[in-house]
């Protein structure tokens, strides 16, 4: 059905209308695959509230999360691939809007301002992947924590409604060493713990 009415605004300035006629809402179910690692890329999806997190299967059989997302565009990366890099999985229930990949990749080649957008978009993403990279790069569970709520929080406040289990994939600690991380700084009163967010205590 269609959906432009309810397209969030970042997305309706970004989308052309020719794509935004296209755009079809998925309900997002815990547990779901939206898109398996190794099928035919035939959507890019947006989330609009909810989490899905894309990850992959390594070497020794292990998950590994390679993004998480609560709100933005995922599976971008395979626009131009054969297959999906990763998997989606929603960890969180929510709402995310479905777009065409054909449709997409020719809005792309034939509209030169949603071409230059859709570049703007990207870097914002390079910028993200960049902090990502800085971050995983630090050592200790302590410092990955707070340079993620530093960075990706939203003034000094970290979304984590899907738990911490989740968070500690993402940062690549065990959860049990996150935990631990959590409960030390809740308790010198460096971070406070409630309503789905871990927020600084600003002194």
């Amino acid at each position: 059905m269609p959906l432009t009415h309810a397209l969030p605004d970042e997305l309706r300035a970004l989308l052309p209308d020719a794509l935004q006629a296209l755009a079809e809402p998925v309900a997002l179910g815990k547990g779901q695959v939206l898109f398996a690692q190794g099928a035919p890329p035939l959507a890019l999806f947006y989330v609009v509230h909810g989490e899905v997190v894309l990850e992959r299967a390594g070497l020794q059989g292990q998950t590994v999360v390679l993004q998480r997302v609560r709100h933005g565009l995922i599976a971008e990366a395979s626009m131009q691939s054969r297959r999906y890099h990763c998997a989606g999985r929603v960890t969180l229930a929510g709402l995310a809007v479905r777009l065409p990949m054909p449709a997409l990749t020719l809005a792309l080649q034939g509209d030169v301002a949603f071409a230059l957008r859709w570049i703007g978009m990207l870097n914002q993403e390079v910028r993200r992947l960049r902090a990502q990279t800085e971050r995983l790069a630090l050592k200790g569970v302590e410092s990955r924590l707070l340079h993620l709520i530093e960075t990706e929080g939203d003034a000094g406040a970290l979304d984590i409604g899907s738990g911490l289990k989740v968070l500690a994939a993402q940062l690549c600690v065990t959860h049990e060493a996150l935990y631990r991380t959590v409960a030390r700084l809740e308790a010198a009163g460096l971070v406070a713990r409630g309503g789905g967010w871990l927020r600084l205590v600003r002194r």
